[in-house]
């Protein structure tokens, strides 16, 4: 397998040797990944892949100076590549859980250690993370639109073996109730679904009774499974579910088989074919005949086939899903914050790439609503140790300001909320320091965490934006460096 620990750009490595020739290698860096902008008006992303990234933080410095050299030839950087053949990572990295609802500009991932090992983790960390928080994500919106099951079907139209796998993982864990990719369920102990292709009722012969002898092979060759058959390969109404009848009355297949069966609709009106086979199954008996139904969807083919009545218990989405298809580019960045105790930012010619500099830790606080339950209010992210960090972590009161309109406010008394930290510490002198979560616990925690959201800042269209802020000290902070460079430019001549 590819080390991907060095699936970078050179840049990283042409800089990496500036710092190490000048001197500059083992100044601290605080690194921020964080995105800008939640892809189609989203709300907010789900964090997905930082087990992925700790694994290949691992991974650095497991290379031989031969493999530096393809990239890196010539004398002058004989000693360079020598240094990052035994380069390990030796800091420490914070991170937010797989599952965790993220807004924008708050902190991912936080990279402390030595400049030169935290700017070449740069790019796999962006491919990693900007991968499956793009398909999280989406896997949320689908999923959101229905209280269905929705499977991941998409891994033939991933963007290779590697993003099937773990794009797959990141749609469970947003939401999916399971997925047909094979090695994601055996990776992560989880399972994997699937029934049949149009070629497997094509190969008993393009005929009506090969249909039949088709459904009738597969449900004598699955006792004791999940039986779904699909019904679309000549006709759905005049044959397909017909043929899927007769071949479970002839097996003994009805509403008391305890393995659940059904049929798959793949083609043509969905509304409409999915309320004719309801009504036919009805009337023969098969009450608990489930109906499936895949073809190209995504959250509004879903939200529209609800609306016109379809009967469907459940939804198959692949590519919308597996290559957030609608967005497939996320916006994840990777912004040095701090250098050696100093606070650092870029202030760009365009106003969104502003950001913000420090070192940074994001509080997200819950209040107990008499008619909502505990629901979350606000995330304010603050410089570690700051004057509004250390009110929280005390539980004392405290007031978070709105960072661009410093009249709007709202203070928080003692003892009327609970605070949690969302940035984890996850690597610490460059070893893993928490355990690993399953599968099934990351997608418990997304379910646990969406639930605490309002139903309004949960909603597909026009979500209420919750409130995100930053502390005073941070702003302040931001402010302060902003303006001092504005005078050093105002003032500059050659």
């Amino acid at each position: 397998m590819l080390n991907y620990a060095y699936c970078s750009d050179k840049y990283q490595y042409t800089m990496g040797k500036s710092f190490y020739d000048s001197g500059m290698k083992d100044q601290t860096a605080v690194f921020n990944m964080f995105y800008r902008k939640a892809p189609e008006n989203n709300n907010w992303a789900v964090v997905s892949g930082t087990d992925e990234v700790i694994e290949m933080i691992q991974n650095l410095g497991n290379m031989e100076p031969e493999f530096f050299e393809k990239f890196l030839p010539g004398d002058e950087y004989k000693e360079f590549r020598g240094y990052l053949s035994a380069m390990k990572f030796t800091g420490t990295v914070y991170a937010m859980r797989e599952g965790e609802i993220v807004f924008p500009n708050q902190p991912v991932i936080i990279v402390e250690g030595p400049l030169i090992e935290a700017q070449v983790l740069e790019t796999p960390m962006l491919c990693i993370m900007n991968h499956q928080m793009a398909v999280a994500t989406k896997a949320s919106r689908v999923c959101r639109a229905t209280n269905r099951p929705v499977s991941e079907f998409g891994s033939r139209r991933a963007h290779g073996p590697w993003a099937a796998i773990y794009g797959a993982k990141a749609a469970i864990i947003a939401g999916c109730s399971n997925t047909s990719n094979i090695m994601t369920g055996v990776m992560n102990d989880y399972g994997s679904t699937g029934t049949m292709a149009h070629s497997y009722v094509t190969s008993f012969g393009c005929t009506v009774e090969g249909e039949h002898k088709a459904f009738d092979t597969y449900i004598k060759t699955h006792r004791d499974e999940s039986i779904i058959l699909l019904i679309d390969t000549y006709d759905t109404l005049r044959c397909g579910i017909l043929n899927a009848m007769r071949a479970f009355r002839e097996n003994g297949i009805d509403d008391e088989y305890k393995k659940g069966y059904g049929v798959r609709l793949d083609s043509g009106d969905l509304a409409y074919l999915s309320a004719e086979c309801r009504c036919i199954l009805d009337e023969n008996g098969f009450k608990g005949c489930k109906i499936f139904a895949t073809n190209s969807l995504d959250e509004y083919l879903i939200t529209d086939l609800e609306r016109q009545g379809a009967c469907i218990d459940s939804y198959g989405v692949g590519d919308a899903i597996a290559t957030s298809k609608a967005n497939p580019c996320f916006g994840n960045v990777y912004k040095l914050v701090q250098i050696d105790g100093e606070a650092v930012l870029k202030r760009s010619e365009d106003k969104v790439k502003l950001i913000n500099p420090g070192f940074q830790i994001t509080y997200r606080i819950m209040v107990n609503d008499p008619s909502k339950g505990e629901i979350f209010k606000v995330d304010v992210t603050c410089l570690r140790g700051d004057g509004l960090s250390k009110l929280i972590e005390a539980g004392k009161e405290f007031t978070v300001c709105d960072e661009y309109d410093r009249y709007r406010y709202k203070t928080f008394e003692a003892g009327s909320y609970k605070a949690t930290i969302l940035q984890h510490k996850v690597i610490e002198n460059g070893k893993r320091c928490v355990p690993m979560h399953s599968l099934v616990e990351k997608k418990a925690y997304y379910n646990d965490t969406l639930a605490h959201f309002s139903p309004s800042e949960r909603r597909l269209i026009n979500p209420h934006y919750y409130k995100v802020d930053i502390s005073d000290d941070l702003y302040n902070l931001k402010m302060g460096i902003i303006n001092r460079l504005v005078k050093e430019i105002n003032d500059f001549k050659l």
